[in-house]
């Protein structure tokens, strides 16, 4: 059994056991969260495909985990003008557990 979900604007294909890194979701580590934007679900029954989302689908995840990437370095520059601006980034993670897809 497996699942289409999006989490933080990007769509994911889960299954039960899978870790995953998604942008930062709210929870502390240890709790549980529950993602409903389910797009696709197949099992041996067959596959279910939302228009946009599947009613009554849901993939319940547990949180290991908060924290922030490494730091991407962000440069501009014109040349001859005298302009430099350097600036960092550090964009925030979570990870996840997928523990049960229910369909």
């Amino acid at each position: 059994m497996y699942a289409v979900v999006e989490v933080g604007g990007r769509q994911l294909k889960v299954q039960e056991g899978d870790k995953i890194r998604v942008q930062k979701v709210d929870g502390e580590p240890g709790s549980k969260v529950t993602l409903d934007h389910v797009l696709l679900v197949s099992d041996e029954s067959g596959t279910r495909v939302g228009a946009p989302t599947v009613d009554g689908a849901s993939v319940e995840v547990s949180v290991l985990d908060q924290g922030r990437d490494k730091k991407v370095i962000v440069f501009k520059m014109k040349r001859r003008k005298g302009y430099r601006r350097k600036n960092g980034h550090r964009q925030p993670y979570t990870d996840l557990m997928v523990d049960k897809i229910s369909a």
